[in-house]
């Protein structure tokens, strides 16, 4: 079998180290020793997109945003399904995820960084969900390992209450948001519902085959504008 070799590493903001290695023609990211993504494995990532598309497939000029660029499998899959009005727009912190996507991984990314429907936006992907109040039909979260964040302390705001009510609010009336997760997360789906989403749980295999672990993925869909609760105030 071939070795590993190490390509590049970066620290993480918040603590941590982010490594980036190869074998042959697969890739690995790594955070210190826990890895985060293979390219060998990339069916749920791929299942985030065709499955969160598809609840919007009938809309014109579909604003799409994905939370993290990892080795571009969620957007690979995308641009495979929408449409060509569709406007995507892929959040990214860590600019080396960037240059490793141009560099390193090109081969896996196969050009469609320049795809004009392809938006690389270097800003929290928080912040684009506050700034932009039913901008967005579908929202798709996959920065991190799920609602139990690693990389960023901070993702943790993205899966409490207070973050999936800027989702709610940052989408259209019957959008959807979805997010991936490694696994189970039994409070998640609850307080999707809470935060007044229709919620679908699906299992995905991690691998295209028949066998190996199965990820998780949620999928919210938005009503009509967000209720206030009673005795409860908008989040700002």
């Amino acid at each position: 079998m071939q070795p590993w070799i190490h390509l590049d590493r970066i620290q993480v903001p918040g603590g941590g180290e982010l490594k980036l290695s190869r074998r042959g023609d697969e890739f690995s990211i790594r955070l210190d020793t826990i890895e985060l993504m293979n390219s060998r494995l990339s069916a749920s990532e791929e299942a985030l997109a065709t499955i969160g598309y598809s609840r919007i497939a009938d809309r014109k000029r579909p604003r799409i945003l994905i939370g993290g660029l990892g080795m571009g499998f969620t957007l690979r899959a995308m641009l495979s399904v929408a449409s060509p009005d569709a406007l995507i727009v892929v959040s990214e912190l860590l600019p080396a995820v960037v240059s490793w996507a141009k560099g390193p991984m090109a081969s896996l990314f196969d050009g469609c960084l320049d795809d004009p429907r392809v938006r690389i936006d270097m800003t929290d992907v928080a912040k684009i969900m506050r700034d932009g109040a039913g901008a967005w039909d579908a929202i798709l979260l996959d920065v991190d390992n799920g609602p139990d964040g690693m990389t960023q302390n901070a993702n943790d705001s993205l899966y409490g209450m207070a973050g999936l009510a800027v989702a709610r609010r940052a989408l259209k009336p019957g959008g959807v948001l979805g997010v991936w997760s490694q696994g189970p997360d039994r409070d998640f789906a609850k307080r999707m519902s809470k935060a007044q989403f229709d919620v679908e749980e699906v299992k995905v295999r991690a691998h295209r085959g028949k066998s190996g672990a199965r990820h998780v993925l949620w999928f919210g869909m938005a009503g009509g504008p967000p209720r206030k609760a009673q005795g409860s105030h908008t989040p700002r």
